[in-house]
């Protein structure tokens, strides 16, 4: 089976492309071979390669920049996908698009489900709603949202960032009022072909490792899997300035990923399975 995949050179394409590479015909596409924004090179590319999937983690992924380039953010996030669905369609492949938890407004009080009503605030969290909506346009698709990624060779997250901190017996800055459901990248790239797999019904899943956590009680379990006291300083959302609006409670329900097969370890599993890796 070909599978196409975009942002091939990024933190989730590239631990796709790594995981699945025993598993299928993996084709990785990166910036530089193929522009997504270019509906026509898009078409092009799909309709010479037909592939069975085409699984899209090439984002605009500037929260805050996209506030200032809206277009280039709705280029990459949004059109590319129309173009992407249409070729899809022609070519009969499934089509897998990554969404965002930040679709949401952050006032819940208990862990969005996929039916719950999108509320952007943000030009990035708007494109990356209508990339779902247009994603949608194949007949074959699965959008997954996912949320405060890490893991990957990249190590750039900000799992990273106060990981690095603790190891270095530094002080990490966390924030103590916003809510998260970590996502593991090899769990969501193992999770991704188990659906791709399945004979589950097409369509919109929340794709993230089980649980909820502030990024204050994710700094503690840090310093726990690694065996050290962190120095955690808590700090509020409203003390940090932020160019775009995130959401503040942002959880994820993977209720309906289970109930179509595909269950997800929860996040301390995942934590403390990545931080046990060589950094």
């Amino acid at each position: 089976m070909k599978v196409v995949v975009t942002g091939a050179a990024g933190q989730l394409g590239a631990t796709i492309v790594s995981a699945w590479r025993d598993r299928a015909d993996v084709l990785p596409v990166t910036r530089a071979a193929l522009d997504i924004g270019d509906a026509r090179a898009v078409e092009a590319f799909v309709a010479r390669e037909r592939p069975a999937a085409i699984v899209n983690c090439a984002a605009y992924n500037d929260v805050d920049g996209a506030e200032d380039h809206p277009v280039d953010a709705l280029r990459v996030n949004a059109l590319a996908l129309q173009a992407m669905a249409r070729a899809a369609a022609d070519a009969g492949a499934l089509l897998v698009h990554y969404g965002t938890d930040f679709v949401f407004d952050g006032r819940s009080t208990r862990p969005y489900i996929e039916e719950d009503e999108p509320a952007p605030q943000s030009v990035y969290a708007s494109s990356k709603l209508l990339g779902e909506w247009f994603a949608a346009d194949a007949p074959r698709h699965y959008a997954l949202r996912v949320e405060s990624l890490f893991g990957g060779s990249h190590r750039r997250s900000s799992v990273d960032r106060i990981a690095g901190a603790v190891r270095a017996g530094q002080p990490a800055r966390v924030f103590t009022d916003r809510t998260v459901t970590p996502s593991y990248v090899a769990d969501v790239a193992d999770a991704t072909w188990r659906l791709m797999s399945s004979s589950a019904p097409f369509g919109l899943y929340h794709c993230v490792n089980t649980g909820v956590t502030t990024w204050l009680d994710l700094g503690r379990e840090i310093g726990r899997c690694l065996g050290v006291e962190p120095a955690l300083v808590p700090v509020k959302v409203a003390d940090v300035p932020m160019k775009a609006r995130r959401p503040q409670y942002a959880a994820l329900s993977n209720e309906k990923l289970a109930r179509a097969g595909v269950t997800m370890p929860r996040w301390e599993d995942a934590l403390c399975r990545y931080l046990s890796l060589e950094p």
